[in-house]
Formats: structure tokens, C-alpha cells, sequence
């Protein structure tokens, strides 16, 4: 039977401009035990159809016609059109959290930081399963222990700024699974996460729906996702349904040119290098006014750029007391041996906590680091960062520059954009007014971005256009050398394939080089040269991008290849044979590379430019060590 059966639904929002129509005569159904993927771009109206099946529309919001009906798999109750409930009434409380629950995209935001992981998810028994606290406790224990927690028991008091991301998604997801909904929605709930926490939550989800027989309506634009979870397909634009079917007649035989647009514009390991990815609406870019006042770079292409030679990086976890205790250090980076040569993009992948944005910051100068050196090539030979002072030092600042991960939250609110984009240029005196302004103006053309959009604030843009307003200010002094820190990872799919384009063209037209900091594969894949894969604050494997993702050597690569999902249906996710904690775990992994206490990580060369950590080749004496 279908547990969800939405029927014409039309939802409007009343805006100072007047109506804005966010869904348009939408109709399709969730039957019981299956999943139904909505799929589409950012502002396609995903997000409002999971708002209203919750009763969670914004006052601005009215549902002007149609009907969503929830029924009781068993009968128990009879079916509700929820579209005739008042959002804060008895019967939607009822309703919500019991018979419908939901997973955030984001689950920082979403759980209270005051309350612990245990009250939070007991909360909801107490609301609608009619027990005591203590139930309620174990009931939540219980759930816990169903979604995987590596300690339900100590799990039960902490608080959301103690776990990972993977694991507050465990506690999002144990806090809707524990009354037994009908209808779970899962609104993005991996956008976020490396990609074996991943396919931990999918195989989560998967396994949890099997034993309870829900439904799930799975809310998402990673098309990889989709093709290892979703039974049907509805794929949404500008608020209408332009496909509906099985998974199968989609993936196989695509109708809708809007369909086949979102798949062309997916990056996948079997591109060829010369390929590019065909985004929805391309950027026409003009580099030519950018290159004519480029400051000359000494060095020349393929010598060193960049090094990290035995980069050692620590955080205090928690300081000592005041009866002089000892403070807790946490090892970031541990002798990271690294190189980067003019004119190539570089691929540093690993999941988070791997120490990829450390090693990124320390380039920067952002960190200050323990042990070893950081070199840059000014084109006086190389200089260690960390004795620039004065002009020197602001000389780098202009050489160097980062591309941030979230755009919106690094782009100040209060500035507008021409602010935002001439501010470094009078930081470092470059120019008067008017060539900033006009320097603005190219900067905004080169990224495909109208210049009229210049004394707009950062709010009244979307995503892909604030990571291009990014991209911008990274490009305003000129650099060399740009540290692009996970630019794609909040993106849909035609919005990336945008972003990943403009920063190849960019990268031929400015002779840039990148380091790339990413967990997706794929898109490492697709734009570097060269991969350097890192866990645990190590360096365990370096080679040519093509020859490590064909021919991975060690452990860890290979279970962060295994765990990618692709959009493909023949490429299925091998769920039973997932072990991500396993293959994280250093003194876990098989000889020879197995790392235990005391052991300075090392890389060793065993093809030609292909290197791997393999402490129990080092002293064998058949191997030389390289510092790669």
C-alpha cells in the first residue's frame, strides 16, 4: 500500500514581490517498505514538499491546492490529509515525530548544543510512546545500539560538539527511528559527510528500514546516492515533476532532456582526461584582461612550488589542571613529506579528521607548526615560510591564497560585493579607487558573473554564485599558488560541474596551481594531476590521479574507493563488505603497512611515481625510502 500519496500539490509564498509559486501540481506516492528519491537542483522545491508532509511550512507559505495523504501501513489509524491540518495543532503534533519523522541535512544545527544526545532523542519517546524517563532511557539505549554507536551507554551523555559528523547523524537518525515512524524523510542526509561515513549512513538507513518496514522518501541531488537506495525516481525543476519512474528505466533510459543534463553534469571514474563535464548553464569566461597585468612567476613549470618537509602539527586537546596535570595532545599532522610543482593540481583526499585543511593552513601560515618546514619556490629558490617577515611575508600573502569550503559563512553579510573583492587590494595599497573598481568588474566577468550584481549583499545570491563570488576574491591580487579547501562539497550536481570547469579553465589561462583539498573522489578524479591520500594526520599513498584510482595499493585508498557511490546501477555499493572503522584504523591494517606506536610514517616508492606507507618494506632493504 502507499503510505505517502501526494495528489496536485500547489504551495505558494507571499514575498514583498508578491506570490512565488515554490511547488506546481506535484503528484506522485511512497509505497510501504520502498524508497523514492526526489531529485533535482538547489531551489527545485525539495526541501518545501518534505516542510509540508511535516507540517513545517514557514508562516510566509500557504498551500493553495492538492493533497497529501498519510496512511497507516496497518490500519491502525485511519488516512489524514495533511494538508487540511492547522501546522501547530494537536493533531500534527500527533502526527509529527510518530507517524512521520525527518533527517536534517545539517545535524549540528539541528540538535540543541545545551541538551545531551540522550535527552534529545528520549524527548520524542516521551512525547508520543506514553513513558516514564526511565523507559525512555532505555528505549533510546536501544536505538542507539540499532544505529551502530560505538558506546550507546556512554553515547547517552554526550553532548552533539562531542561526536563526529557521521556520529551526530547516528543520533539524528535514532532520534526519528524511535517511534517506529511509517514515513521517514531523509532530506539530504550525506551531503555533508566523507564518503565512507557515507555509506555507513546509507547502509544505516537501508538496514533500519528493512527491520521496520518503512517508507522513506530520500531527498538528494547526488545522483550516486540515488542509484544505490532509490526503488522509484521523481526528478523536480522549478517546482514541477519532469520524470517519475524506477530507478532502472531512469538510469537506463533518461527521457527528459533535463534528466540527461543532470547525469552529463555528474563527474564519474571512467572519463576520459580530455573530457569535461557538461553543466545546465555554462560559464562563458574571459581571462584576457586578467593576464595582461599578471606579476611574473620565476619559476619554472614542473620544479617544486611548494614543500612540507616532515611537517609535524599538534592541537591541545584539554589543558593540564591547576595540580599541574598533564594537557592531551591530539597528532594532526605527522611528518608529512609533500611536494608541488608549479602548474599542476594536486588532489589531497581523506576523511574528515584525516588532517587535509591542517596541512592546507599551515601552507597558508595560518598555523603555526612543531617540527619540520614549510618552503615556497618566490623564484629566489626556496624560502621557509616560517622566517617571512615584513614585505616578505605580504609578498606571500598575495602569492598564496584559499578557496574556502563554506562561501556563505566566509563572505562577510555586511559588505557588499565590490567591497568584498576590493578589500584585498587596498589591504596591500595595489591601485586607486578607480582601477579597483574596475578590476572588480573583471574579476566578476571572469567567474560568469553579471558585474551589474557588484553592489549586491552576499545573501541575495545562491551557492554556486557565492563559490564563484569565492573564487573571485581568491583571484583579486593575483596569486600563483590557490589552496582550494572542499569548493564543492555543499554543491548540487550542475552546479559543480560549473565550479570544476571554471577552475580548470582558470588553472590553464592563469598558469595556477592548486592544492585540492576533497573526500569525493570523483571530482579529485576529474581535476588533479597527481593524488595524495592521507589518514590520521599520515601521508599513506601518492601517485599519478589515473594510476592510484586504477591501481590502488594501500588498504585505506582502496576502502575509500570502495566506498564511493556511483551513478551507476551496475556499480552497486558492496554494503556487506563495508568496513570503514577497520580500514581507518592504522595498527588495524595488514602487513606491511600496518603502523604501530613509536613508527615514523614513511612513503616508499614500490611502482615508478607511485608511493605508499609500508612500514614493513622500510627496513628490508629491497626498497628505498622517498620522501615524495
Amino acid at each position: 500500500m502507499n503510505v505517502l500519496s501526494i495528489e496536485g500539490l500547489t504551495v505558494d509564498f507571499n514575498t514583498a514581490e508578491g506570490k512565488v509559486r515554490a511547488v506546481d501540481d506535484v503528484s506522485f506516492v511512497v509505497p510501504e517498505n520502498r524508497t523514492v528519491a526526489l531529485v533535482g537542483e538547489s531551489g527545485s522545491g525539495k526541501t518545501v514538499i518534505s516542510q509540508t508532509i511535516m507540517g513545517l511550512l514557514p508562516e510566509a507559505a500557504s498551500i493553495t491546492s492538492g493533497r497529501v495523504i498519510l496512511a497507516h501501513p496497518s490500519g491502525a489509524e485511519p488516512p489524514v490529509d495533511i494538508a487540511t491540518l492547522e501546522r501547530k495543532g494537536p493533531q500534527m503534533r500527533h502526527m509529527r515525530g510518530n507517524r512521520v519523522a525527518i533527517i536534517f541535512q545539517e545535524p549540528m544545527t539541528s540538535l540543541s548544543p545545551l541538551h545531551t544526545i540522550g535527552d534529545q532523542i528520549g524527548e520524542a519517546a516521551l512525547l508520543h510512546r506514553n513513558c516514564s524517563r526511565a523507559e525512555a532511557r532505555e528505549l533510546t539505549r536501544d536505538m542507539l545500539r540499532l544505529v551502530q554507536f560505538p558506546d550507546p551507554e556512554r553515547g547517552l551523555d554526550t553532548f552533539p560538539f562531542e561526536l563526529s559528523g557521521g556520529l551526530r547523524q547516528r543520533a539524528m537518525i535514532a532520534m526519528a527511528m524511535i517511534c517506529n515512524p511509517s514515513l521517514l524523510i531523509a532530506d539530504e542526509p550525506t551531503t555533508a559527510l566523507d564518503v565512507t561515513i557515507q555509506a555507513e549512513i546509507l547502509k544505516l538507513i537501508r538496514d533500519v528500514q528493512q527491520e521496520l518496514r518503512m517508507a522513506v522518501l530520500m531527498i538528494t541531488h547526488d545522483f550516486g546516492v540515488v542509484a544505490n537506495m532509490a526503488d522509484e525516481i521523481a526528478v523536480i525543476y522549478h517546482g514541477r515533476i519532469m520524470e517519475r519512474g524506477t530507478a532502472e528505466q531512469l538510469f537506463s533510459n533518461p527521457q527528459h532532456d533535463y534528466l540527461k543534463a543532470l547525469l552529463n553534469a555528474v563527474p564519474s571514474f571512467h572519463m576520459e582526461k580530455s573530457e569535461r563535464l557538461v553543466p545546465i548553464r555554462p560559464i562563458e569566461i574571459n581571462s584576457a584582461e586578467m593576464t595582461s597585468n599578471r606579476p611574473k612567476c620565476d619559476v619554472p613549470p614542473g620544479e617544486p612550488l611548494v614543500e612540507l618537509r616532515n611537517v609535524t602539527k599538534q592541537f591541545t586537546l584539554r589543558k593540564g589542571s591547576f595540580l599541574g596535570g598533564k594537557p592531551k595532545t591530539m597528532t594532526a599532522l605527522d611528518c608529512i613529506n609533500l611536494t608541488i610543482k608549479r602548474g599542476e593540481c594536486l588532489g589531497l583526499v581523506g576523511e574528515s579528521g584525516s588532517g587535509k585543511t591542517t596541512a592546507a593552513k599551515t601552507i597558508l601560515r595560518a598555523l603555526d607548526i612543531e617540527d619540520g618546514e614549510v618552503v615556497y619556490n618566490r623564484g629566489k629558490g626556496l624560502e621557509n615560510v616560517a622566517d617571512l617577515t615584513g614585505a616578505d611575508l605580504m609578498d606571500y600573502r598575495r602569492r598564496v591564497q584559499l578557496i574556502f569550503q563554506d562561501p556563505f559563512s566566509s563572505l562577510n553579510p555586511r559588505m557588499t560585493i565590490n567591497d568584498i573583492l576590493t578589500e584585498p587590494l587596498e589591504i596591500h595599497g595595489i591601485g586607486t579607487p578607480d582601477s579597483r573598481a574596475e578590476r572588480a568588474r573583471n574579476l566578476m566577468s571572469l567567474v560568469g558573473l553579471d558585474p551589474r550584481y557588484l553592489r549586491r549583499y552576499p545573501h541575495s545570491f545562491s551557492g554556486g554564485q557565492r563559490q564563484r563570488i569565492g573564487i573571485a576574491r581568491a583571484l583579486t591580487l593575483n596569486p600563483e599558488f590557490l589552496l582550494c579547501d572542499e569548493p564543492t562539497s555543499a554543491l548540487d550536481v550542475s552546479v559543480q560541474a560549473q565550479i570544476l570547469n571554471l577552475l580548470q579553465d582558470l588553472k590553464r589561462d592563469l598558469n595556477l596551481t592548486y592544492l585540492f583539498v576533497s573526500h569525493n573522489l570523483a571530482v579529485v578524479d576529474y581535476i588533479a594531476d597527481r593524488i595524495a591520500v592521507m589518514c590520521r594526520g599520515r601521508l599513506v599513498e601518492m601517485g599519478e590521479t589515473r594510476k592510484v584510482v586504477a591501481k590502488p595499493l594501500h588498504p585505506y585508498t582502496k576502502a575509500l574507493l570502495s566506498a564511493v557511490p556511483e551513478p551507476d546501477l551496475s556499480a552497486p555499493l558492496d554494503f556487506a563488505a563495508l568496513d570503514a572503522n577497520r580500514a581507518s584504523e592504522p595498527h588495524l591494517w595488514p602487513d606491511p603497512f600496518k603502523i604501530t606506536e613509536g613508527v615514523t610514517p614513511t612513503l616508499v616508492e614500490l611502482e615508478p611515481g607511485h608511493f605508499v606507507c609500508a612500514p614493513g618494506l622500510q627496513n628490508t632493504g629491497a626498497l628505498k625510502g622517498t620522501a615524495a
